[in-house]
C-alpha cells in the first residue's frame, strides 16, 4: 500500500516558493509554486517580506500543486516543509505577524534582536513561522537556527545558559521549541487539512536550512562531490561528518542530517539574479525574438551566447551586484568593450564570471580544509542552462551532473519524509532510491586551460586595482 502513496516537498525560497507532490521512488508528480512579491525597504540596508507574503506563497504554491495532482488526494502521507534561512520573524502571542518578516539580506540581522514592540511574543525563523502557519504548533528545526540564534551544536537544542540567550537580545520563553531535521514539527491544522482536501494528521516534517536541504535533494552523501546553487544566492557545499571551528574561508552550517555538517563555500551575492537584471534591460527585444524562435527567452540567449567565443572576446565580469557588508564600496563591473561585443557577449560574459567567481571560493575552502573533489552536481534555476553547466564543467576540469526533478529542496524535503515515516531506512538508503542524474557535462580540456589562464592572469587581479577607484566614487554616489 505504501508505493500507492505520496509525499508534499515545500521549497520556500527568496524568489518563490514550490511546491511538488512525490511518488514514494521519488518521482516528480505534479507541481506548483507562486512568487513571492519585491521585498520592501523603507531605510537603507533593510529588506522586509511585505505583509504576509511568505505565508501567501506557501499557501498558494500548496493550492496550485493540489490542483495539479491527478491522484488521490487521501494517499499524500506527510509534507516536508524547507524554507529561506537567516530570516527572523516577530510574532504575536498567538502566532500571527506583529511585523513583517526580515529578509536575509536584511542588515539589522547581524546585530542582535532588540525588543522594541510589547506586541511581539515570539522571535522565530521563516520555518518556525511557516511551521506553525501549518501545524498550529511552536516548533522548529534546530537546523535553521544558526548565526544569530542561541544554539547548542552538540546537542541541537538551545543553549541551557540564560546569559548566552540575552546575549542575542532574546528570553528562552520567546524562542520556540526544537526538533531535529526529519523529526515532526506537528500535524497539519484540521482547518487545512479539510481546505485542502488531505487527510487529518499527516505529519508535517523538519528539515533545516534551505541551502544544507539542497545538499540533501541533489544526492550529495561522499566526500568528493560538491553541490553548487545556481540562485539568487550562489554558493557550494560540501558534507562532513565533523564541525570546523574558526573556519576562514567557508562557512559549517548544520546538514539536514542531524549531527552532521554543511561547508559552505563563500558565496556570490544576487548571483543568477544578475542574469534576471540583464533580461530585464533587454526588455521587449528579448520577449520578441525568443517567442519568433518559439522558445524561452533563457534558451533563446543561451543559443546565442554559445556563438560568443569563449572569454566574451575579451568582456571581464566582476559581480559586485551585492557586496559584502566589509566591503560595501564594490559595485558590479564590465571592463574590456570593444566593437565587437553584443547583448550576448555581456550574458555569456555574466556566466563565465559566475563560474570562475564561484570556482575562486571553492579553491579557497578546498585548500583551508585540504581536500580535493572530483564532481560536481549543479542545482537551481541556473542549472537549466546547457550552457552554464557546460562553462562550469570547463571552468573546473570535472564532471558537471544536471539532477532530475524541479527542486532539489523539495526533494530534500520529501528526503526528511521518507526517513521519518520509515520508508526508507536511512537518509542514504532514501537518496539512492530517489535522486536520479538527468545529464553530465563533461569539460574540453583546450577551454579549461583557456580558463584557467584567464582566471590566473587577469580576472584574480581585478579588484586590486578597481577596489582603489571604487573606494573614491563611494562617498558620493554610495
Amino acid at each position: 500500500m505504501m508505493s500507492e502513496n505520496f509525499v508534499i516537498g515545500i521549497d520556500n525560497g527568496s524568489q518563490s516558493t514550490k511546491v511538488i507532490i512525490y511518488d514514494m521512488e521519488g518521482n516528480d508528480v505534479a507541481y506548483g509554486s507562486h512568487k513571492l512579491a519585491e521585498l520592501v525597504s523603507q531605510k537603507t540596508g533593510e529588506a522586509v517580506h511585505p505583509n504576509d507574503d511568505l505565508w501567501d506563497s506557501v499557501y498558494h504554491a500548496l493550492k496550485k500543486c493540489l490542483n495539479n495532482f491527478q491522484g488521490n488526494r487521501m494517499n499524500i502521507v506527510g509534507i516536508g516543509l524547507c524554507t529561506i534561512r537567516s530570516c527572523r520573524a516577530l510574532l504575536k502571542g498567538d502566532g500571527s505577524l506583529a511585523h513583517p518578516v526580515l529578509s536575509w539580506m536584511d542588515r539589522r540581522l547581524s546585530e542582535p534582536y532588540i525588543h522594541e514592540d510589547d506586541k511581539v511574543k515570539y522571535v522565530t525563523t521563516t520555518s518556525g513561522y511557516l511551521g506553525f502557519r501549518l501545524t498550529g504548533e511552536f516548533n522548529d528545526t534546530a537546523g535553521n537556527c544558526e548565526v544569530s540564534w542561541p544554539i547548542d551544536r552538540q546537542t541541537l537544542d538551545w543553549v541551557e545558559d540564560d546569559d548566552i540567550i540575552a546575549e542575542h537580545g532574546l528570553k528562552r520563553n520567546m524562542l520556540f521549541n526544537l526538533v531535529k531535521p526529519g523529526e515532526k514539527l506537528g500535524d497539519i491544522r484540521s482547518q487545512l487539512a479539510q481546505e485542502f482536501e488531505l487527510k487529518e494528521g499527516i505529519p508535517v516534517v523538519a528539515t533545516a536550512n534551505d541551502k544544507a536541504v539542497e545538499v540533501l535533494g541533489s544526492g550529495i552523501k561522499d566526500h568528493n562531490t560538491i553541490m553548487i546553487s545556481l540562485g539568487t544566492l550562489i554558493s557550494s557545499m560540501i558534507l562532513r561528518n565533523k564541525d570546523y571551528e574558526n573556519a576562514v574561508n567557508f562557512f559549517p552550517t548544520l546538514a539536514a542530517i542531524p549531527f552532521q555538517y554543511v561547508y559552505e563555500s563563500n558565496a556570490i551575492r544576487r548571483g543568477m539574479w544578475t542574469v534576471s537584471w540583464f533580461k530585464n534591460l533587454i526588455g521587449e527585444d528579448l520577449t520578441s525574438n525568443a517567442s519568433e524562435m518559439g522558445v524561452s527567452e533563457e534558451e533563446y540567449l543561451n543559443q546565442k551566447a554559445q556563438e560568443v567565443p569563449i572569454g566574451s572576446d575579451g568582456l571581464i565580469t566582476i559581480l559586485d551586484w551585492l557586496p559584502y557588508p566589509d566591503k560595501p564600496y564594490r559595485k558590479g563591473i564590465m571592463i574590456g568593450f570593444d566593437n565587437r561585443h553584443t547583448k550576448f557577449h555581456i550574458y555569456r560574459s555574466i556566466l563565465e564570471a559566475i563560474s570562475l567567481n564561484i570556482k575562486n571560493n571553492i579553491e579557497d575552502m578546498l585548500e583551508e580544509i585540504n581536500e580535493d573533489i572530483n564532481e560536481i552536481v549543479a542545482i537551481g534555476g541556473g542549472s537549466k542552462s546547457d550552457l552554464m553547466l557546460q562553462i562550469l564543467a570547463d571552468t573546473f576540469n570535472l564532471p558537471v551532473h544536471r539532477r532530475t526533478g524541479n527542486s532539489s529542496a523539495s526533494k530534500g524535503a520529501a528526503i526528511s519524509v521518507y526517513k521519518f515515516l520509515g520508508v526508507y531506512n536511512s537518509f542514504s538508503d532514501a537518496i539512492n532510491q530517489t535522486v536520479k542524474t538527468e545529464k553530465t557535462f563533461i569539460p574540453n580540456d583546450d577551454n579549461h586551460n583557456f580558463y584557467h589562464d584567464l582566471n590566473n592572469n587577469v580576472v584574480k587581479k581585478v579588484r586590486q586595482h578597481t577596489d582603489e577607484i571604487l573606494k573614491l566614487s563611494f562617498p558620493i554616489f554610495g
